[in-house]
């Protein structure tokens, strides 16, 4: 027996009829589905100090538990010292079982341990059914251990839905789970 994911289960048992009765749907592959989700972190400090690119992929991986790429810079920006091909940050992309466990473990266990936490902001959307989240302390995931941190940094995380307006991917992100605060 293959091991499939909580939030997997109840997409496809509980979420695909919800949608279908709210939206209308004639068609199981017209509801809109998670697609994947992207984990990135700027690291500006990066420009002095070359190790901290290796924190910031070591804790993503943690995070993760999918290995992290740093990214690098497309441009030179004099201000900043920064040379083209310099790397500045790290980013994983997550599909499939790994984005469905990550999004219950941010649910269940990450998103509650923010300090007066009341929802996230439902303004994170783009126009065209993804969500970006702004996470401002990598220490709310519990696979980071406080005590071994050298520098508490925030990550923005990326929701790539296939949902084709913001009204269906929010009643998608909030089926799955996600808290929005109630306006």
């Amino acid at each position: 027996m293959a091991y499939t994911p909580r939030l997997k289960e109840e997409y496809k048992s509980r979420v695909v009829s919800a949608l279908k009765e709210e939206f209308g749907y004639t068609n199981v592959m017209q509801v809109p589905k998670l697609e994947k989700i992207v984990l990135s972190k700027g690291v500006g400090a990066a420009v002095s100090d070359k190790k901290l690119i290796d924190y910031a992929v070591e804790e993503l991986t943690k995070i993760t538990g999918q290995k992290a790429v740093s990214t690098i810079s497309k441009k030179d920006v004099a201000s900043f010292k920064l040379r083209k091909g310099m790397p500045i940050g790290a980013k994983v992309t997550l599909r499939g079982e790994r984005m469905y466990e990550f999004l219950d473990r941010l649910v269940t266990s990450a998103l509650p341990r923010v300090r007066d936490f009341s929802g996230i902001k439902a303004t994170g959307f783009d126009g065209r059914g993804n969500y970006n989240l702004g996470v401002l302390e990598q220490i709310i995931f519990p696979e980071i251990d406080i005590d071994k941190v050298n520098k508490i940094t925030g990550m923005d995380i990326t929701f790539v839905t296939s949902a084709a307006t913001d009204k269906e991917a929010k009643s998608l992100l909030t089926e799955l789970g996600l808290p929005f605060k109630k306006n």
